[in-house]
Order: structure tokens, then C-alpha cells, then sequence
């Protein structure tokens, strides 16, 4: 292995917007959004319910303001 060979994990969810995307700023001024992913589970339990994850996703500064202004509750996003 080099020293300058980096490890980078990568996943992708797909999942619907849980809740309102809450936009904040830092005393800095940047831009902080808040998102909350429901992500279904691929199998169902042995009880026969499918099961959900909730994810919290911070976005910073301008991708922040874009999330807030057009993403709603319950849109499915990646």
C-alpha cells in the first residue's frame, strides 16, 4: 500500500424527506440545512413489517439555501 493511496467509503441513499428541512446560519454566516431522510429497508422483519431508517444529513452554505428553497417534506431524493 503507498502512503499516498487515500480510502474513501461511498454510499447512496435514496430515501423520502421525513420532516420540513430546517435552514439555519452560523455565526459566521454560512448557511446550515438540516434534513432528515426516511430510508426503507430492503427486507422485512421477521414479523412481516417492512422496516425504516432515519438518516440526518447536514448541507452547507449554498447547496444549504437550494435544499431549503426546493425540497419539501415527503419528496423522494438521493
Amino acid at each position: 500500500c503507498s502512503s499516498d493511496l487515500k480510502m474513501l467509503n461511498n454510499s447512496v441513499l435514496v430515501g423520502r424527506v421525513a420532516r420540513d428541512i430546517e435552514l439555519k446560519k452560523t455565526p459566521g454566516g454560512a448557511s446550515v440545512a438540516t434534513i432528515v431522510l426516511a430510508v426503507d429497508r430492503d427486507f422485512v422483519s421477521k414479523d412481516g413489517k417492512r422496516e425504516t431508517d432515519f438518516i440526518n444529513i447536514e448541507v452547507w452554505n449554498g447547496r444549504a439555501e437550494y435544499c431549503a428553497r426546493n425540497i419539501e417534506k415527503g419528496r423522494l431524493i438521493s
